[in-house]
């Protein structure tokens, strides 16, 4: 789209080309023409030598010319002076000032209007500029992509938290089109929309698109604002996991007790010779029956301790903790199996240390698990090893990435990982990698589990923020 021209203002009604110096010129030798044919006529009529009337006549354009110079140097200077502050103003330097401007006269009333034209604009850029800071440090503290194309579709603006969504590098994404960054479809989703995109991210992250358009430099542009709706329903998620373990809990416990209770007075209440004397077998099926009642309901009560301790997580207290010997903790309470790790790093975190080794505990367990499981079916020997790196994705903050690697059977489900109460194992509680997520979201990480490529198995990978 051509820019239009902007409009000429004429300076006068005249078609000559000639300057503005030379015409003043001209105009100054047609005023002294008359004087110079008035004093040579007089020279003539008065008689005087042809000596005297070229002498006279040098004099006089001697005289003449310095006038005029004069003359032109008191006009010219105060305009070049002007149009040397306006070309400054082109330039966007605006410290230049005409001096000696005052009012009463033509060129100061011009020369004063300029310095105030040259005033406000300044004052105009430094807003903007300030403005432009502002906007640029909220746009990069954003948690939310930003992105904006232009008329040819091709990327001009984007975030940091853009370019950890869909791994965008600078300078080299800037000016892509939406076809070569794999985005067409996000252009195409209506205001208000649902987008999706399983090819950059592994978790297949919805977002909620919010679009705009705006001008820049008199180009449409088109400005997508996009909202992570998987972190707010998860986090709606677990609020309801919470209510529903609190209510079920209260519930349940109040049942619970008097039934431990009474079977306990039941049992004690029997006589503990009773067996051998009349009806034998009945009291002793009652004495088994009351006892497993009894041991049942303190079994199901400890179930629903480990449930709310799953609803009643306390903040995390966040101390430095070096990475390596807060693994080598956890790789030591797994007695089963030798579980090899892999040294990285040297790394400090802050986190909280019992809550992070508690999460790390139940991701070695699950692995370790897994592989036992499957070597018993499949033979073979259990293989679980625990590697550290540092990473940093896109323009994103630098991570410490965790991963547990195992040979188990591999993840048949994994739609359902994070949601506690379900678990495929015959013994398991459902609470562990929901424990494990819980803790590493206070704690500004993540925590994912997906199948091994180089094998059988899967890689619980976990990630935390480093301190700057």
């Amino acid at each position: 789209m051509a820019s239009e021209r902007p409009r000429r203002v004429p300076l006068g009604r005249t078609s000559r080309r000639l300057s503005f110096e030379r015409r003043i010129f001209l105009w100054l030798l047609a005023l002294a023409l008359p004087g110079v044919l008035l004093g040579g006529w007089l020279m003539v009529v008065s008689g005087a030598s042809t000596m005297a009337m070229v002498a006279a006549a040098i004099g006089f354009v001697l005289l003449w010319l310095l006038a005029v110079s004069a003359l032109l140097e008191q006009i010219t200077r105060p305009m070049q002076t002007l149009a040397n502050v306006v070309a400054a103003l082109r330039e966007d330097d605006f410290s230049f000032r005409a001096r000696g401007a005052r009012r009463g006269d033509a060129l100061g009333d011009l020369a004063l209007e300029i310095n105030a034209l040259a005033g406000t604009l300044q004052s105009q850029r430094s807003s903007a500029l300030e403005a432009l800071t502002l906007v640029e440090r909220v746009m990069s503290s954003m948690q939310s992509p930003v992105l904006a194309f232009d008329a040819q579709s091709r990327l001009r603006l984007h975030n940091a938290a853009a370019d950890r969504a869909f791994g965008f590098t600078r300078p080299a994404s800037d000016g892509q089109s939406a076809e070569e960054l794999q985005l067409r479809a996000l252009l195409d989703v209506a205001d208000g929309g649902l987008y999706s995109d399983a090819t950059k991210a592994k978790d297949a992250t919805r977002y909620v698109v919010r679009r705009t358009t705006f001008r820049l430099r008199g180009v449409p542009h088109v400005l997508l604002v996009m909202s992570d709706v998987g972190a707010a329903l998860r986090e709606e998620e677990r609020q309801a996991w919470r209510r529903l373990i609190r209510v079920l809990g209260h519930e349940i416990n109040n049942s619970l007790t008097p039934i431990k209770s009474i079977a306990g007075s039941l049992r004690g209440r029997l006589p503990e010779g009773a067996a051998q004397e009349g009806g034998g077998n009945l009291n002793r099926d009652l004495q088994r029956g009351l006892a497993v009642i009894e041991d049942r309901a303190a079994s199901l009560n400890r179930f629903l301790q480990a449930y709310q301790q799953l609803s009643s997580l306390p903040a995390p207290r966040f101390e430095a903790v070096p990475l390596r010997p807060l693994l080598e903790r956890v790789v030591l309470l797994e007695q089963r199996i030798a579980v090899a790790m892999i040294a990285g790093p040297e790394v400090t975190l802050q986190v909280d240390p019992d809550q992070m080794q508690q999460a790390l505990i139940n991701l070695l367990q699950n692995a370790v698990d897994a592989s036992i499981e499957a070597a018993e079916h499949a033979g073979g020997e259990a293989e679980v090893s625990v590697a550290w790196t540092v990473e940093q994705q896109g323009g994103g903050p630098v991570q410490a990435v965790v991963r547990v690697t195992d040979n188990g059977l591999g993840l048949l489900n994994p739609v359902n990982l994070f949601v506690p109460f379900y678990t495929t194992k015959p013994k398991g509680t459902g609470i562990g990698l929901a424990l494990a997520q819980q803790i590493l979201i206070a704690h500004k990480g993540s925590v994912s589990l997906t199948n091994r490529t180089d094998g059988r198995g899967c890689v619980a990978e976990v990630r935390l923020p480093l301190p700057r």
